[in-house]
């Protein structure tokens, strides 16, 4: 409310009345059903540099008035909006586009308005062709150029002057409605709108930006320890860096290393997870923490701190990142459990509480009591561990059980990290319920494993790929594909031999734009389980070290090199936004593509499921989803094995053999002709 003021100056009667505020009217815009948009903007979506984002919504007012409207963007840097035109589609849908090119975060909005302009010269259209006399129409339209003269660009208000004096002309209506009906006007115009009533969306959506390893890679977990050339000598980092050209050149692009830390003796497990051990048992690297130290600190015999940073940056000229384990558990030696025992449960008989998943028990491992009082001084604990490796080198980090820790938890420490390292990439080993995986997802891990080791029928792939690629699930779920770890070794590889760890390989790197594989044991097709029902590995590495032949010949070395290079030369496989599922006439053969967004690059992906037996059928492709027209002839060439074919039309012969030949990657060119008559293939 403002204040009075008295005046004795003037007489009464000379006061003047203070104007009143112009009150405008309600919108008439509507601005609804924005995609995407992750629960109400409570959540950002997920790209990387050089991506689009692609941004739809629903835009209507009551009447025939004609809208426009802009798709507001800019980097959190920023605070100037960019725009970019919003076009419409069908049914008062709209759309329009931005791309990303900085790490980081950005937030995007709408804003549309009622072009009064627009409107007219849409009904000065149908008066010409309905030939009415439009002279007092040009006189109307002119008052909407002479008000846009202000909001113009200076050269685009030199040219509205122009128009504006030409439609005053009753000599000049056919070069005024000419001009008007133009092209270069309506830019203009709609550059020049008034927006003074205009409708903003509601809420600021966010978008984070990550580097383009967060949706392309080729993981490869290795455990240090089984590195070195003598058999039952422990590994060091120097004998990773031994191993960095093997990976490179089966095309690996990120090394994931489980925990390097000290392993605790307290509670140490035996061979094969037994609760004695012997005294060269080496315990789990998941058991972290002794008297040489705890989450800061590198296990000694694998060599020190500078040995490590010596590895990263060996690596780094191959190509390949370093992934590091983080654990937030302790063994009973850890230095936290006795600097900060609060930070860990205590049993009514003054004992701290070991990890259990009933009937399991894990005595050598203590889990972290996340409802501590002192939960502020462990949530900066567990901060600095990432940052110390950050500082190390590490830029990506596979978190083992995120699902067991709080979800505010995450959203601060990823949060707090990416303040200062936009690059960080973060996956979630989170094999737990699906609104739980997403929700991590959502909190900020860009990338996380999933139930793909234990989808094997044609019809639990397509179901659960659709899922991740074409809902809105695929806007903040970064899918890793893993077909094993060293805790999965499925019923399906344990009975499928060799042939099954070519098939879930062919499917893994060609289904998702990011699959992994623990090796050696996945080329070396090790398939023994501990018993009879379990996924368990029989000596397992998590619990010994192992000595590995890398030059048996038996292993898939060749084959696992030649898919990771074809999906490193084709863009159509560094991404799931265009994967689409093509039928065939065998159920044990399936069938998909991939296609970059302009189809200059179209992948065309055959695998049988049946370790067992060969397999041929008919395909019935999609040749919409292909790009190619009915009647248009089209290369098939066999990225495996070199062969080409000429297709014509969906149907087309397929055979296939597990052992020799479990997987047809195509690429197809389509032909076409030049303007000199000359056929060739795109």
């Amino acid at each position: 409310m403002s204040k009075s003021r008295t005046r004795t100056s003037k007489p009464k009667t000379e006061r003047r009345a203070q104007p009143k505020a112009i009150v405008l009217p309600p919108a008439r815009v509507i601005i609804e059903h924005v995609d995407p948009e992750i629960d109400a903007g409570r959540f950002p979506i997920k790209r990387v540099v050089g991506e689009s984002v692609t941004v739809e919504a629903d835009i209507y007012a009551e009447g025939h008035d004609v809208l426009d409207g802009v798709l507001l963007y800019r980097h959190e840097s920023e605070s100037d909006w960019h725009e970019s035109r919003l076009e419409p589609l069908v049914n008062d849908r709209w759309r329009a586009l931005f791309v990303v090119t900085e790490l980081g975060r950005y937030h995007y909005s709408l804003e549309a308005w009622i072009d009064y302009f627009l409107t007219w010269r849409r009904d000065l259209r149908k008066r010409i062709d309905a030939g009415q006399d439009v002279t007092v129409e040009l006189l109307r339209g002119a008052q909407y150029v002479e008000a846009a003269i202000e909001r113009a660009q200076s050269t685009d208000a030199n040219l509205l002057r122009t128009v504006a004096m030409t439609m005053h002309s009753k000599e000049s209506v056919r070069e005024a409605t000419e001009l008007v009906l133009g092209d270069e006007v309506l830019r203009v115009m709609r550059d020049a709108a008034d927006r003074s009533a205009a409708v903003r969306y509601e809420r600021e959506l966010a978008v984070t930006v990550n580097r383009k390893k967060a949706r392309f890679s080729t993981w490869y977990e290795m455990f240090p320890r089984s590195t070195s050339d003598s058999p039952g000598q422990h590994g060091t980092f120097a004998d990773c860096e031994k191993r960095l050209p093997y990976l490179a050149e089966m095309g690996f692009d990120i090394l994931y290393l489980p925990p390097i830390h000290p392993i605790g003796t307290t509670n140490r497990k035996g061979a094969n997870n037994a609760v004695e051990c012997r005294s060269d048992d080496p315990g789990s690297p998941w058991a972290i923490g002794s008297s040489d130290g705890g989450h800061k600190s590198v296990h000694p015999e694998l060599g020190t701190l500078d040995d490590f940073r010596h590895l990263v940056d060996a690596a780094e000229s191959y190509g390949i990142d370093i992934a590091l384990d983080i654990a937030f558990q302790c063994s009973p030696d850890h230095p936290y459990v006795k600097e900060h025992p609060e930070w860990f449960i205590q049993r009514p008989d003054g004992t701290i509480q070991y990890a259990e998943n009933p009937p399991k028990k894990y005595e050598d491992i203590y889990p972290i009591n996340f409802d501590t009082p002192a939960w502020e001084g462990l949530w900066a604990e567990l901060r600095d561990i990432f940052e110390f490796w950050i500082q190390h080198g590490v830029r990506i980090f596979r978190v083992d059980n995120p699902h067991t820790k709080p979800f505010s938890f995450w959203e601060w420490l990823i949060g707090e990290i990416r303040k200062s390292y936009p690059d960080v990439i973060f996956l979630s080993e989170a094999f737990t319920r699906p609104k739980i995986m997403y929700q991590l997802a959502k909190l900020g891990f860009d990338q996380s494993y999933t139930y793909f080791a234990w989808r094997n029928t044609r019809h639990e792939l397509r179901e659960y790929a659709t899922e991740l690629t074409q809902t809105k699930v695929r806007e903040f779920f970064g899918s890793n594909f893993w077909p094993n770890t060293p805790d999965i070794l499925t019923e399906y590889m344990q009975w499928g031999g060799r042939p099954a760890f070519q098939i879930r390989h062919a499917l893994a790197a060609t289904l998702s734009s990011n699959y992994g594989i623990y090796g050696p044991a996945y080329e070396l097709s090790v398939n023994e389980p501990l018993a009879p029902g379990r996924e368990d590995y029989l000596n397992s590495e998590k619990y010994e070290i192992k000595h590995w032949n890398l030059d048996a010949p038996e292993s898939l070395r060749p084959f696992i090199g030649r898919i990771n290079q074809i999906r490193n030369e084709n863009p159509a496989l560094h991404s799931n936004w265009h994967l689409d599922f093509h039928d065939t006439d065998n159920d044990q053969i399936l069938c998909y593509s991939k296609r970059t967004d302009d189809f200059s690059n179209i992948i065309l992906v055959f695998v049988v499921l049946d370790c067992f037996h060969p397999h041929s059928g008919w395909s019935n492709l999609n040749l919409d989803a292909l790009g190619i027209e009915p009647d248009q002839t089209f290369q098939a060439h066999d990225l495996m094995t070199g062969a080409r074919y000429m297709w014509q039309g969906s149907h087309n012969f397929i055979s296939l053999h597990p052992s020799d030949q479990p997987a047809h990657i195509f690429r197809l060119r389509r032909r076409v002709r030049s303007e000199r008559d000359f056929e060739y293939f795109l």
